[in-house]
């Protein structure tokens, strides 16, 4: 009886952390140019990455001022909060290392014509989503419909 009791209670408290864990994930995106990933929350932590402006990010956790975060191929780091965003990002997470292009439509389905193509890792403002489909705008001005599926933000 007391062995049920206690699986039980393991049960529920590894739900409630898990479920706590993954309700605090947030997307943020990068709010500047040459913005610094370090290895730690502080200025005193080496330089892991340089990210541009929009890139899109998993929040992972806090710790002061700074906070963590995970890209799209699983890197993490520290950011501070002055640099990151709530504005909607997404990055193209198909064809790596790959010349292949995904296509950019002029509206939301394969039956549209494209307007243009992207590499693996380039990334868009995100405008709206509906059915499995993103409009989004690059910063040199093409806006089209990308399928959800080809990529990785919010």
């Amino acid at each position: 009886m007391i062995k049920k009791y206690i699986i039980t209670l393991l049960f529920i408290c590894f739900f409630v952390i898990f479920s706590s864990c993954y309700a605090f994930s947030k997307m943020v995106s990068v709010a500047g140019e040459n913005v610094n990933l370090r290895s730690g929350p502080g200025q005193n932590y080496s330089v892991r990455w340089k990210y541009g402006s929009g890139f899109p990010l998993k929040e992972l956790k806090h710790k002061g001022s700074w906070v963590m975060v995970e890209d799209f191929e699983g890197d993490s780091g520290w950011l501070h909060k002055s640099l990151v965003s709530r504005t909607g990002h997404m990055i193209v997470k198909v064809n790596k290392n790959s010349n292949k292009k995904i296509n950019i439509r002029s509206g939301p389905g394969t039956n549209y014509k494209v307007v243009g193509k992207a590499y693996y890792g380039v990334v868009f403002r995100t405008v709206k989503q509906q059915q499995g489909w993103a409009k989004v705008r690059h910063e040199r001005g093409l806006e089209g419909w990308i399928k959800r599926s080809l990529l990785w933000g919010f």
